[in-house]
């Protein structure tokens, strides 16, 4: 799957993967959305699939260039390039964005899910009773898993691989926040906040010269947690990438039925008129991570009121929608012009 891409090409594939990343940090949030929608899901899927015993034969005889052809890696070193900024840069704007203008934030997310929906639905002609169950199926479980109840943090190793596995579904399956499980898990702060600020400062000390975070048992503890929850996210991420190949294969309209479903119930996620509910620490404050915000517990949702903030939001959900479709058109002229 290997093709000729232009400066141009390379460029927005560099953007493409800061919105997979931007999206992915996001609780309610799939980077998987972004893939489907900008019509290279398929390609990363097969390319994921790639990096197989074959691969690995390739990488351990010193046949780099052979391994680097076989695995898509110009088009995966791109994309995950872009995802890597993303999580340092883009993904910061949005946790700014989303302390300051919230109700707008979800707003736009909304509008992105509804422009998917229509996208995915408009090219899909296979209704028939297996793909109706698989939609509705995909519609239970993704409005299941958005009511759910966060469970407590936990930091055993195991259980961060587990989370790193489980994580990284909302890359391979649009419509399933990754965040937004790990939220669920209770262990969203402890991977993606402090394991992160571990890595952040332990760069800076190495930057200095200051080496004296190895003898801090707290510090090599994180990093010990991000290593672990890095390689459970890579497990995860090849060994679904195997199976939706798999599936989307042999059950292809079914499969992208499911996922359609699991789009649709993550509109309860993202709705945009809800009330972030914080946890408590017995003391009755609020709990804070180690950057000082408060640690979210769960959502609260309401109807808005009729008033010129609701109606500023949804402007901003027809800006949601609007970016999908020029994503959409984008996804079909590059599909053109590589056809």
């Amino acid at each position: 799957m290997q093709s000729t891409r232009t400066l141009s090409d390379r460029f927005f594939l560099v953007i493409k993967g800061l919105g997979m990343g931007a999206a992915n940090k996001v609780p309610g949030v799939s980077g998987g959305v972004v893939a489907f929608v900008a019509g290279f899901y398929e390609e990363f899927i097969y390319s994921l699939q790639k990096i197989n015993s074959k691969a690995f034969k390739l990488l351990i005889n010193g046949r780099f260039k052979s391994f680097y052809r076989y695995v898509n890696g110009r088009f995966l070193g791109l994309l995950f390039s872009g995802m890597i900024i993303s999580y340092f840069s883009v993904s910061k704007i949005l946790d700014y964005l989303i302390v300051n203008y919230e109700l707008y934030v979800w707003s736009v997310f909304f509008g992105m899910i509804v422009g998917s929906i229509y996208y995915i639905n408009k090219d899909f002609k296979d209704w028939n009773t297996k793909t109706i169950i698989g939609l509705c199926v995909g519609i239970i479980i993704g409005c299941g898993i958005s009511f759910l109840d966060p469970a407590k943090e936990n930091d055993n190793l195991w259980f961060v691989f587990f989370c790193g596995i489980i994580s990284v579904s909302g890359m391979t399956l649009p419509g399933l926040s990754g965040s937004f499980i790990l939220i669920l898990l209770g262990n969203y702060v402890l991977l993606l906040v402090d394991s992160v600020n571990a890595l952040y400062d332990t760069i800076l000390n190495i930057v200095k010269g200051d080496f004296s975070f190895t003898s801090d048992p707290a510090r090599i503890r994180m990093l010990k947690v991000l290593g672990v929850f890095t390689l459970g996210s890579l497990t995860g991420l090849i060994t679904l990438s195997h199976i939706l190949s798999y599936v989307l294969k042999h059950y292809k309209s079914v499969t992208l039925s499911i996922l359609m479903g699991f789009i649709i119930g993550s509109l309860g996620v993202v709705w945009p008129w809800k009330e972030t509910l914080y946890k408590i620490t017995d003391e009755g404050s609020f709990l804070l991570d180690s950057a000082g915000k408060k640690v979210i517990e769960n959502y609260s949702r309401f109807l808005p009121e009729l008033n010129s903030e609701t109606y500023i939001a949804i402007v901003y959900i027809i800006v949601g929608i609007l970016i999908i479709l020029a994503l959409e058109w984008y996804g079909q002229k590059t599909r053109k012009i590589n056809v």
